[in-house]
This record gives structure tokens, C-alpha cells and sequence, in this order.
């Protein structure tokens, strides 16, 4: 299955964005998860987010993302009106339908997320163009996530927020994920990911939770 890995060089360069993550503690059922955590990050950086299952990785992504409260302690992005509409949150679950096929799924996004993107070239972006139409239920695991990562490609945002985006990728799909990154990256995208296992793209900074 053939990879379209090149970057886009006609892409739009993001305008710069910053987020400070300041004193920041959660719980999650009365239960502490971390407490004053505080780094910041801009455009062009990728931050990893380490940590055993339970430490909080998923849940500061959503924090991040706004869906979680604060117990204490503020996250605030600068160079963007609204962040919610500045970020993708791509979960550790590939959110899909089964009885949808893959070009669906595709056409689906682009509409609500990207404005009339071309979702054709979206999935010929990560490598499913032969299997558009191929229900959900029967795709693999690595295909899966693949159609899960073709939203990030339908809707340009700023800031990519990612939990596990390599789980049931193989090495080729592991490129892919690392390709992706470093074209986001290198448009000034910040991206910021909860990891078991490092990527190929080296991370700017780590952040153990």
C-alpha cells in the first residue's frame, strides 16, 4: 500500500501559537492525578507526554482540549480566538462506525471539520485510497487508526493533541504517524502527545506525569 510521506511545501505556515499550562492540578474521582504541573509550549514544538496507565496523560489532554475543570491552576493558549476550534484531540479510540466505509468516514470529516477539504486526497494521505470502500467493521487495527489520523490531515488547526496515536500501527504506519508530525511541525504546528513508546520525530520536550 503505497505512502504519500512528502511535505506539503504549498501548505499555509500557521500564525504562532502558545499555551502555558500553569500550577495545574486534577482529580478524577477524588483521587489526585498530579498536582502543580507547569510547563509551556509554542508552534513547532512537540511535547511528550510520559507516564504509567493512570498518571493523568489522557486526562490532561482533555484539560487541554477543555473538556475536563481544572481542580486548580489555568491553561491558557495564546495566538488563537478560540481554542477549541484551534486543536484536533485525537483519543486513544478510533471513534469510528462500523457499518460506515472508509470513504464515509473521510467525507464525513471533511465536511465537518474541513471546510470542503478534499477527502479523497486525505486518505490517499494515509495510505487507504484502494480500501475507501471497505466497512469499518472489517479494517484491521492499523488501518483503523490510519482512518482515525485522517482527521488530522482534513482541517488544518494549529495544535494537535494526541493519546497513544501509534497504538496498532506498524512500522510502516509509525512512519507515517512521524511524517505527519514533522510536516505539522514544521508548518509551526504544536503538537502534544501521551506516549508508552517514543516515535522516530524527536520530541522537544518530555513531561512526566
Amino acid at each position: 500500500m503505497g505512502l504519500n510521506l512528502g511535505v506539503d511545501k504549498e501548505a499555509e505556515h500557521f500564525a504562532p501559537v502558545r499555551l502555558s499550562v500553569e500550577a495545574v492540578t486534577l482529580e478524577r474521582g477524588g483521587h489526585v492525578l498530579f498536582e502543580r504541573l507547569s510547563f509551556s509550549a509554542a508552534g513547532g514544538d512537540f511535547v511528550e507526554l510520559r507516564g504509567p496507565n493512570g498518571a493523568g496523560k489522557t486526562s490532561l489532554l482533555r484539560a487541554i482540549a477543555g473538556f475536563l475543570k481544572l481542580t486548580t491552576g489555568a491553561i491558557t493558549f495564546e495566538g488563537v480566538e478560540d481554542a477549541q476550534l484551534a486543536l484536533h484531540l485525537l483519543g486513544h479510540r478510533d471513534g469510528l462506525k462500523a457499518a460506515l466505509n472508509v470513504e464515509a468516514h473521510a467525507r464525513y470529516w471533511a465536511s465537518l471539520l474541513g471546510e470542503g477539504a478534499d477527502a479523497g486526497a486525505a486518505l490517499d494521505r494515509v495510505g487507504l485510497a484502494r480500501i475507501a470502500d471497505l466497512p469499518a467493521r472489517i479494517l484491521s487495527q492499523g488501518q483503523s487508526r490510519r482512518l482515525a489520523l485522517t482527521r488530522l490531515v482534513t482541517a488544518p488547526r494549529p495544535v494537535w493533541l494526541l493519546d497513544e496515536p501509534a497504538a496498532g500501527l506498524d512500522t510502516q504506519g509509525k512512519d507515517l504517524l512521524d511524517a505527519l508530525i514533522a510536516e505539522h511541525r514544521a508548518r509551526g504546528g504544536l503538537v502534544i502527545a501521551g506516549l508508552h513508546e517514543r516515535l522516530t520525530e524527536e520530541a522537544t520536550m518530555t513531561v512526566t506525569l
